[in-house]
């Protein structure tokens, strides 16, 4: 007689296959066709030490996960080594290679320069205060975080749920509004959630847009919240949760719309037409868009940004109540919107109050319209018709002329959050603990994408991570969150909702 391994163990062997360290795992149903495992993996293996990063000179960013200038040519880091050494500094170059990304070439990706190798932090500390002092810019680090070379403790939570048994439902929130941030146990609390996770990429700095607002293409109760960034994935929820590429088309009266519950001008991981300097996905960049149109919902929960521009004031009839100068409230069940460069002129052109501006928003995914009970935006893509697949030039994580920020944010280690489905149509929602020496040191983007394969996943995808990454169970935090400040409060949550 053929017995199945419990899902605990089974979970813990595919993490050691996948991360190369025994674990251990521990799991619980809080419903039926819903498990979540927590696994701990390669404890007693870690054996970083403390150094410091010279930086390259680069722009800074208020992104609390934007990764540093860490990596320059090769002729730059030997420049910097000689001058580093003619101040009496131990200094070395690394080369760092291109990871097996899908879409990334091969061999050196950039050089990064490093000062030291010590047992603690304060002595590393001591070092860049005193490189400092002679002119250098050094950031400490612990090498434990590296990337896959590396090794340390993971820990990670999966959260399974079987379509076939479970009768709760797992839908997308923002809470209140689409405007602010909120906690992921917060959110998870409020809704009454067995399981909460961070969801997707939102806008964290008011200079960026609207804080709080997806970055990127948000559905919440089936309402159209934030279009899509083209070509980039996300999570598709309703009776049947799938992974795919939306695009959306918006339209009032008839005209093309380009954003929705957004400060006009200002489209946060760009991959829109029209955007200023791409039209391709780039991430953690705000690109400009000067002749934007942007619809706004009452969802939005606030007024609508001031400024330049013109704002029509729709009713629930999509009849022009007002066209008033850019700023105030949406009306409930109505809309406003609002025009900046060609598209102020445009409102002012034709748009009068009686006029009739039918709104139209519509969800296409494969060619096909549809039509999510909840969408959240992620990428890149991890697992593609189960093979591993990590398409970081495509998806905007590799920003061109500057190695460090696909280095910092994908090749090294991080707090990471995942979900991906398996052939039984399983959801598999996974997140990692990093940034926490000698206790969690997150994964890279490869090793999230082979943890995802080794966990059955046919289709998986990256969600928000860093800082954001966090899980709570019956609306208590049990990960362990990077941010020296605690949870981060983020834009919106993946909610496992029981039977109501």
């Amino acid at each position: 007689m053929k017995t199945r391994m419990p899902l605990a163990l089974a979970l813990s062997a595919a993490l050691t296959f996948a991360l190369g360290t025994p674990a251990s795992a521990a799991g619980a149903e809080l419903a039926p066709g819903l498990t979540v495992t927590t696994t701990v993996t390669g404890e007693g293996t870690g054996t970083g030490f403390w150094t410091v990063t010279a930086l390259v000179p680069g722009g800074s960013s208020p992104d609390p996960d934007a990764p540093p200038a860490a990596l320059g040519s090769r002729e730059h880091a030997g420049t910097l080594v000689t001058s580093l050494r003619g101040k009496g500094f131990d200094a070395r170059a690394e080369q760092v290679d291109w990871p097996a990304f899908a879409d990334t070439p091969r061999g050196a990706l950039g050089w990064r320069v490093r000062v030291g190798a010590f047992a603690d932090r304060a002595q590393a500390a001591a070092t860049a205060s005193a490189m400092s002092a002679n002119g250098f810019t050094g950031s400490v680090e612990w090498t434990g975080q590296d990337g896959p070379e590396a090794q340390g403790p993971q820990r990670i939570r999966v959260a399974v749920v079987d379509p076939r048994r479970f009768r709760g439902s797992v839908v997308a929130s923002h809470g209140e509004s689409v405007a602010g941030r909120r906690t992921t146990s917060a959110l998870s609390a409020a809704a009454g959630a067995l399981v909460g996770t961070n969801g997707g990429f939102f806008v964290i700095d008011p200079r960026d847009g609207i804080p709080g607002e997806p970055a990127g293409i948000g559905v919440y109760q089936g309402l159209l919240q934030s279009e899509a960034t083209a070509g980039r994935p996300a999570l598709l929820l309703g009776d049947r949760p799938s992974i795919g590429v939306p695009r959306t088309a918006l339209t009032v009266g008839g005209h093309e719309v380009d954003g929705v519950d957004r400060k006009p001008g200002l489209v946060r991981n760009c991959g829109e037409p029209g955007d200023v300097p791409t039209d391709r996905p780039l991430h953690d960049t705000t690109c400009t868009h000067p002749d934007d149109l942007v619809l706004f919902t009452p969802q939005l929960g606030t007024p609508t940004p001031a400024g330049d521009g013109v704002e029509a004031v729709l009713d629930a009839r999509d009849v022009v109540t007002a066209v008033r100068p850019a700023g105030g409230d949406v009306p409930a069940g109505g809309h406003t919107v609002q025009g900046i460069g060609a598209a102020a002129t445009w409102l002012t052109a034709h748009v009068r109050p009686g006029t009739r501006l039918p709104v139209g928003t519509r969800i296409f995914e494969s060619g096909r319209p549809v039509h999510p009970a909840g969408v959240v935006n992620g990428g890149p893509w991890l697992v593609r018709d189960g093979r591993i697949s990590v398409d970081a030039a495509a998806d905007g994580v590799v920003h061109p002329g500057d190695p460090s920020y696909v280095y910092g944010w994908g090749v090294k280690r991080n707090p990471r959050t995942m979900v991906g489905l398996d052939r039984q149509g399983r959801l598999l929602i996974v997140t990692a603990d990093g940034r926490q020496p000698g206790f969690a040191e997150g994964l890279s983007l490869l090793e999230g994408a082979r943890l995802m394969a080794r966990l059955g996943a046919v289709t998986a995808i990256n969600l928000d991570g860093g800082g954001s990454t966090a899980m709570a169970i019956d609306g208590k935090l049990v990960s362990s969150p990077s941010d020296a400040t605690g949870e981060r409060p983020v834009g919106d949550a993946l909610l496992v909702l029981p039977r109501r």
